[in-house]
């Protein structure tokens, strides 16, 4: 299974708060043909960031559910050059933003998935590497590293 394709990487993102990166990159994963309910994920996304806020901090936000609305588990990639104020836990705004759409019945891969990243984009180098992408191509190949 891949979890990353060039299909649901979003280069040079714009939005101009939260829930609209929300919306763009449920419209992502929904053009990508992964969700079976594009209303019903989008809902399960925002229910999880009323709980508490999925940006982590370094400039990072992992929206993210597992639910029976997605058809094939997938993490969407934004790349936001300027910033978006993502209501972070450390106030500062959030450039890598992943979106995971979990299917309901795969919850371990779900949770490694978040243990993953979360590891690899502790690494600085690695956050300004994929900051640095110009084609989708390239983030593609860095997002093959994480393990």
């Amino acid at each position: 299974m891949e979890l990353f394709r060039e299909d649901t990487i979003y280069l040079d993102f714009k939005a101009q708060s939260k829930h609209e990166t929300i919306v763009k990159l449920v419209d992502l994963l929904d053009q990508a043909g992964i969700l079976n309910d594009k209303n019903i994920y989008q809902q399960e996304i925002l229910a999880r960031e009323e709980q508490s806020t999925t940006g982590i901090g370094f400039g990072i936000a992992i929206p993210h559910a597992q639910t029976t609305a997605v058809k094939e588990t997938r993490v969407a990639l934004a790349i936001s050059k300027n910033g978006i104020d993502y209501d972070s836990e450390d106030k500062t705004p959030v450039y890598l933003i992943f979106m995971i759409a979990a299917c309901n019945d795969e919850a371990d891969l779900h949770l490694q998935m978040l243990a993953q990243l979360s590891r690899k984009l502790i690494d600085p180098v690695f956050r300004n590497r994929l900051m640095a992408c110009t084609t989708k191509k390239t983030a593609l190949q860095i997002l093959q590293e994480i393990k």
